[in-house]
């Protein structure tokens, strides 16, 4: 039914339209970013980790009343993993001693409980670690990105490396973007879901530039429009196939697999969603932009083979 309905859809007539939102959302991330900054966790921030069991399943708002009560307003207090496991996140505290503050924290959740509790695990994150792991992060995504823009480089035309570089850094900023405007805990999980996102809309955008390619080859009263509109139709029916499977098990790992992984989940959802419509419009468009033509994609003949024709 996919095949029917996107037999000879014209996909680059709403080019302008998809400008116009994607220019838009680039701007509200940025300035949210640039305004809100992102909500970064302790991961990068620095602080300690409290890891508890339960003998049965707990309520997380009397946990969270009791630390407010006792001086812990800004801990950040979740299921992990099941309903009787807590995962308690402290922000560091100049002048408090780790281990104390850890201590105190279990003895105030042993004494809000009818029941024995577990200490699974205690981590401390300091500040540097913290400030390293920022900027090592976004120093993966950048070596990413320029990994990407030589490989595309090579495999197809420059052209078509600068639009697939231009779709990753929209998927990436929007989906920042996202995470700023809804003030949503940014960590090291989210951060590997931004490297996933980055791998997926690269996968899609080189299935559709390949057909690009193949069809400038083969196809040659058609303009470049019609060529790259020829192009998504064709490709578009495993390109929706392919992020309809993917988010099935996205929005089940969100609903279903905990708060744990519940930013991880989200900005993955987010990304395929952004990745599918930047592989469509943002990379082609880009590339068609730059004046990508078939002669930039004809093969170059071998010596001889003129005079080999009859």
């Amino acid at each position: 039914m996919a095949r029917t309905l996107f037999n000879n859809f014209d996909f680059m007539a709403l080019r302008k339209p998809a400008l116009v939102a994607s220019v838009v959302l680039l701007l509200i991330s940025v300035i949210s970013l640039a305004t809100f900054k992102l909500n970064v966790g302790i991961d990068f921030t620095g602080g300690s980790i409290i890891e508890v069991g339960y003998q049965q399943a707990v309520e997380l708002e009397p946990i969270r009343t009791a630390l407010e009560a006792d001086g812990f307003g800004d801990a950040i207090v979740q299921h992990f993993g099941s309903a009787q496991e807590v995962l308690i996140r402290l922000v560091p505290e100049a002048g408090k001693d780790k281990a104390e503050i850890s201590s105190q924290i279990i003895g105030l959740l042993q004494a809000a409980s009818d029941t024995s509790i577990d200490v699974r695990r205690v981590d401390f994150v300091g500040p540097q670690v913290g400030e390293e792991l920022t900027e090592d992060g976004g120093l993966a995504v950048l070596y990413a990105l320029i990994a990407i823009l030589i490989y595309v480089a090579f495999r197809f035309e420059y052209r078509f490396s600068l639009g697939a570089v231009a779709a990753l850094v929209h998927d990436v900023i929007i989906t920042l973007g996202i995470f700023s405007v809804l003030q949503l805990d940014f960590d090291l999980s989210v951060l590997a879901a931004i490297l996933a996102v980055i791998g997926y809309s690269l996968n899609d955008t080189i299935v559709v530039f390949d057909r690009v390619r193949e069809n400038f080859r083969k196809i040659r009263k058609k303009t470049s429009i019609e060529i790259v509109n020829t192009s998504i139709n064709q490709t578009i029916s495993r390109t929706l196939m392919t992020s309809f499977t993917t988010l099935l098990v996205l929005l089940s790992l969100f609903f279903l697999g905990g708060e744990a992984i519940h930013a991880f989940a989200l900005a993955l959802i987010i990304g395929v969603v952004v990745g599918t419509y930047s592989s469509i419009y943002v990379a082609t468009t880009s590339a068609l932009t730059l004046g990508i033509s078939r002669s930039d994609l004809l093969l170059p003949e071998k010596e001889g083979e003129d005079l080999a024709r009859p």
